[in-house]
């Protein structure tokens, strides 16, 4: 049985690299992983442009008056003395030396003259003040972002913003989950014997936030043949089980892989909940496919939770081209139960003072998730109010 870490790191090392590098349009790259470095076709801003409403002036007040500048017109040169009103984003005309906030200024228009702007603050605006000048966030060519970043909504402004229609990606992993057993109900409420699938409606949207093309999801019965046959001919890059994993009578997933020629990388994580979860290589799909992958977890809910944060979040990063970085290292509230000998996955919620645990954190339970903000990793032994320990993201 491997320690946790370990686990982690198997399975962040499972694939021998990274999927192939795509295409994709910018509306259709979010949740990709970036497959080179984002580098700026422009600089940013492109020209200087007026941080704040009010006038583009040249040279020492008062002004005289002379026109406005809208965003997304070019504006014709300013002589010194003179002033044009000017709006938040808009190009700063060639000449004009700052930007007075229209809080600033006073116009005064004897007649029907063009008008004369002062200043109302003591001293004007010094050379440069409220411009956003040229290439401020970056010059052409600069390397905005590794490869390997997620593209996030923020990635995508950001990369319209330098000029991108389309962006290299990584493409996502292809995911089959199959839900295994008898016992489970799509609809409705739970009958003698039978249960509630909870863990479908639950892996599917955070595969899908974690970067992963879900292809299907399917129950599965507690067949032999049906489960071997569903695992064989898969064409998906990784292939998620719930249930099956242990030794129990009805419990076929080890047999189902050694028939497919799989090849165990992790069977069993000194972890609690989820310690029967395993990691396995299982042959290509056809002739020229590549090696794909299983990820079996627990079939009890916070034990499947264990499993994703332990061997299949670890794998679907790699597939995308991404590091699994530690989590986020913090100070106890209160001690943190452990188990003996094993790391524990503790749903906590962040108190003022850190985290502190939550009820109802038994490996078949989903009320204390519903309401974590996050899993402590929780050392065997336990955590005593007031050391560090390791956070983990929940599913969102």
């Amino acid at each position: 049985m491997a320690s946790w870490p370990r686990a982690r790191a198997i399975a962040g090392r499972a694939p021998a690299r990274p999927l192939p590098a795509v295409e994709r349009e910018l509306d259709a790259a979010l949740g990709h992983t970036l497959a080179v470095p984002l580098a700026a076709l422009t600089d940013l801003p492109a020209f200087d442009t007026s941080a704040m409403d009010g006038w583009a002036v040249a040279g020492p007040g008062p002004w005289r008056l002379a026109g406005r500048v809208l965003a997304g017109r070019t504006p014709p040169p300013l002589a010194d003395g003179w002033a044009t009103e000017i709006a938040t984003g808009a190009q700063l005309p060639p000449g004009a030396t700052a930007v007075l906030r229209r809080e600033h200024g006073r116009v005064e228009r004897p007649g029907r003259g063009p008008g004369t702007l002062h200043s109302m603050v003591p001293s004007e605006p010094a050379p440069g003040q409220d411009v956003r000048p040229r290439a401020q966030e970056c010059r052409t060519g600069e390397e905005l972002l590794p490869a390997g970043t997620p593209v996030t909504a923020a990635v995508l402004g950001l990369a319209a913003a330098c000029g991108y229609d389309r962006l290299a990606v990584r493409r996502r992993p292809t995911v089959d989950l199959l839900v295994l057993g008898d016992e489970l109900l799509e609809s409705g409420l739970p009958e003698p014997g039978l249960v509630r699938d909870a863990l479908g409606p639950l892996l599917q949207p955070w595969l899908g936030t974690a970067g992963a093309e879900v292809l299907g999801r399917r129950t599965v019965r507690d067949d032999f043949a049906l489960l071997r046959d569903a695992v064989r001919h898969s064409a998906a890059d990784v292939v998620v089980t719930t249930g099956g994993t242990a030794a129990g009578p009805v419990d076929f997933l080890h047999a189902a892989l050694a028939d497919c020629g799989a090849r165990p990388l992790v069977d069993g994580v000194a972890v609690r909940p989820g310690h029967p979860m395993l990691l396995a290589e299982l042959p290509p799909a056809g002739p020229d496919r590549a090696v794909r992958h299983l990820v079996g977890l627990p079939g009890n809910p916070l034990a499947a939770v264990a499993g994703m944060v332990t061997l299949a979040l670890p794998l679907l990063d790699a597939l995308a081209g991404r590091r699994t970085g530690p989590g986020r290292i913090v100070r106890t509230a209160a001690a943190l139960p452990g188990h003996p000998a094993d790391t524990r996955l503790l749903p906590v919620r962040l108190g003022e003072r850190g985290p502190v645990p939550l009820a109802f954190d038994g490996p078949a339970m989903l009320r204390g998730l519903a309401l974590a903000e996050a899993l402590a990793v929780v050392p065997p032994g336990g955590v005593a109010s007031g050391e560090r320990v390791e956070l983990l993201g929940v599913p969102g």
